[in-house]
């Protein structure tokens, strides 16, 4: 399956984290950006760069500092004398995928500048509006917020996402295994395309298709009820984290070969999509509680409705 020739192709390169790749490639076959958060030098850049050189996809990045500007990202009108007129001089975000490398070390203004781009695909300049081509995915990278010269990302932004997901240090044997493989050549630079700007469009269309039955939706709704609905939580997930655990759901669904979504597409990608959207109250923060740790638990309490449970899909 192309699924896993690009997996296989990009575990070149990441070694150990499987798990992490494949949260990275439903994403993008669901259609949606993604945010990757971790520590410095666990291989978040390097992942997104195997990513795009398995797909061949025009490919962008951007190196989020606090001196960049909203223009730096999605262009700027300049004035030409010749013609008499502006020309609008287009930004990297005119990629298929975008690599927004350290998002959260540049100011709140100029983060906005990707609002719309992430939710319509489009920006707009003055008078003018310029659509983005498709696919267009923004892969984000951004260090945990409590580091030193980082921004918190606001809820709208974090919204857009729709998934969040950690790298992680790697086992001690994995770890020896990468010193070993990199001892002498660079693996990034050896790896080349298995997919296509069709492969993917297509990929994303088929996810569109996978069933999900009214319970499964239901199910859904009431894990996202919940987080608005909750003593540790002080602002729940939105409609839009609705649609992108279903999305992601039906993207796991495709993955593993079936045309329909179980309850168990929905339980293992709940905290990848619900955790980054919901905001942990005093009270949470009190009992030691995470976002991580509070999806988890809704997961636990909420029932799966009769049906699923017998396999009624």
């Amino acid at each position: 399956m192309l699924v896993k020739k690009i997996s296989d192709n990009v575990e070149k390169v990441i070694m150990g984290k499987q798990k992490e790749i494949m949260h990275l490639i439903k994403g993008i076959i669901a259609g949606g950006h993604i945010l990757i958060e971790d520590v410095p030098g666990v291989g978040k850049t390097t992942l997104v760069k195997a990513l795009c050189k398995s797909l061949n996809l025009s490919f962008s990045r951007i190196q989020f500092t606090p001196d960049l500007l909203p223009s730096d990202i999605t262009g700027v009108s300049i004035y030409n004398p010749k013609m008499g007129t502006f020309e609008f001089k287009k930004g990297p975000v005119f990629s298929n995928i975008v690599l927004a490398d350290e998002i959260n070390r540049t100011s709140p203004k100029t983060q906005s500048a990707l609002l719309e781009v992430m939710e319509e695909n489009q920006v707009s300049e003055g008078v003018n509006t310029y659509l983005l081509k498709k696919p267009f995915i923004v892969l984000a990278t951004q260090n945990p917020v409590e580091y030193e010269g980082t921004f918190n990302l606001p809820e709208a932004q974090l919204d857009r996402f729709m998934m969040k997901i950690r790298i992680g240090y790697a086992d001690r044997v994995t770890e020896s295994e990468i010193l070993q493989k990199y001892r002498q050549v660079e693996p990034l630079s050896q790896i080349e395309s298995v997919a296509s700007e069709a492969d993917i469009i297509m990929l994303q269309e088929k996810v569109k298709a996978i069933k999900a039955s009214k319970d499964i939706t239901d199910y859904i709704v009431s894990i996202t009820d919940n987080t608005r609905n909750n003593k540790y939580i002080l602002l729940g997930a939105s409609t839009r984290g609705s649609l992108s655990l279903l999305r992601i759901a039906q993207a796991s669904a495709l993955v593993m070969g079936r045309d329909y979504v179980t309850p168990d597409d929905v339980k293992t990608n709940a905290v990848a999509v619900l955790s980054h959207r919901i905001k942990v109250s005093s009270a949470g923060r009190a009992n030691g509680m995470s976002s991580d740790n509070i999806i988890e638990d809704i997961i636990e309490r909420v029932n799966i409705p009769k049906a699923v449970q017998y396999g009624e899909f």
